[in-house]
Formats: C-alpha cells, structure tokens, sequence
C-alpha cells in the first residue's frame, strides 16, 4: 500500500510502525527525524498535484489539521481518503490501532502498547487547576469543549474554564479572558508559540504553564510520554515578569 499522510502526527505514527508504506508528506511533518519522502506542501494547501502523482492508495487526512475542499477534490479524482477525528485520548488510540492494522502492521506496536499504559492512569495536578487555554493570540482563541486536547487537560487534572462552551474553540478577547479568573493558563507552544516571554504577561497574577503543543494535540507515538511530561510541565507554572 502506498500512503501519503497530511497530518503531521499520522506521519509519526505511519512511518514508525509500517515505514514502507509511506510515500508522501507535508512541509510540517517533522517526525520522525531524517524523514525521508517526498513532500507535497502544507497541512492546509497541499499540492494535490503532487499527491496525486504519488499514486497513493490511501491519502491520511484530519479534520481539523485539514480542508474539507481538499478531501473532495481527492475523493473526486478517485483517490481513497481516511479523514481522522478523535475528541478524547481513548477515540483516538483506538483510531490509531485501526488505522495501523488496516495499513498491514501485524501486530499492536509498543509505543501504542506503551501509550495505552500511561493514559490507564495518568499523573493528576493536584489540587486540579481552573484553567484557559489559549492557542493562539491576535485574535485569542481557546480550547471550548468536546476536543482531543481538552480532554488531555482534563486526564490531567486541568478543569478548562471554556469546556462547557458552544463553540469547540472559542474567541474570547483579552478581557473576558480575565474575567474567568482562572488559577493557571495553560499556555502550548503550538500552533501558536507562546513562551516565557510571549503569554504569560497577558495574565498577570496568574501562573501560567508552558506546554509541550507536540504533546497536547499530537495523537501518535508522542501519545507515549505526553502524561508524564505535561504533567511535569503543569507542575512548573511560571509568573509574568
């Protein structure tokens, strides 16, 4: 089988387990290190054409990573597509284990085995934290509810102060934003790249925890070390200034 993945995690997950199938990329599949495929342009605007003349038997998309235009075209031109969409760790670690049988693995692969440990029990901040969560800035947006990484969050013992909101990812301004009153923000460094230095004065008073992005929104072999690490990165809060 010949896959082309345009969702950067799938890419890790794809190449490390059923290497030989895996044909084709996006600019932003950095993983695993020294990957080599042919790369067909970005998670949003990929080049079909290049995809295409791939020959794929099976194109890997996602819902939020990807276009619904393009999933159509290539459906249109006669090329399979599996369009992904887990909302919680266990939606997904069980998309991940059908996904990788259907592509031929024989057998479960460790780090999926390993994955499916961490999450049985993971690491609680404790006490749990009243949070929001930003992802990206000018304009704000936030982790609503019924997402793959609030429900990351909320393993860990984060209670997301936007969960019950409408909208899966809200935009609130700064101000109401503050009027939440949380006790952390909880700050990934993607997609958008907050650090010690961009974020966290935006919340003055308010501790606020620098996140792995990778290990937040990624749904992949990264699934692995994602509960200890978050939650030793939650247990680090910092202070503006």
């Amino acid at each position: 089988m010949r896959v082309v993945s345009l969702v950067p995690s799938l890419t890790e997950a794809v190449a490390l387990t059923v290497p030989g199938t895996l044909v084709g990329a996006t600019d932003w599949c950095s993983h695993p290190a020294g990957l080599d495929v042919a790369r067909v342009g970005g998670s949003k605007y990929p080049d079909l054409d290049r995809v295409r003349a791939l020959r794929p038997d099976l194109v890997l998309l996602n819902v939020e990573e990807n276009r619904r235009a393009d999933a159509e075209a290539l459906r249109a031109a006669g090329v399979p597509v599996r369009v992904t969409y887990p909302r919680t760790v266990a939606g997904a670690l069980t998309e991940l284990g059908d996904l990788l049988a259907e592509l031929g693995a024989p057998t479960e692969p460790a780090w999926l085995r390993a994955a499916r440990r961490a999450w049985a029990a993971p690491p609680l901040l404790t006490p749990s934290r009243r949070a929001v969560v930003p992802v990206w800035r000018r304009p704000w947006v936030v982790l609503g509810g019924d997402t793959f990484a609030g429900d990351v969050l909320r393993r860990l013992g984060v209670v997301n102060a936007y969960d019950e909101h409408p909208e899966r990812y809200p935009r609130p301004t700064l101000a109401e934003l503050r009027e939440q009153q949380p006790e952390l923000a909880v700050l990934p460094d993607e997609p958008y790249t907050f650090t010690a230095d961009d974020g966290p004065e935006a919340f003055p008073g308010v501790p606020c925890a620098l996140l792995s992005g990778r290990h937040l929104t990624w749904y992949g072999p990264s699934l692995a070390e994602a509960p200890a690490l978050l939650a030793d990165q939650l247990s680090r809060p910092v202070l503006a200034g």
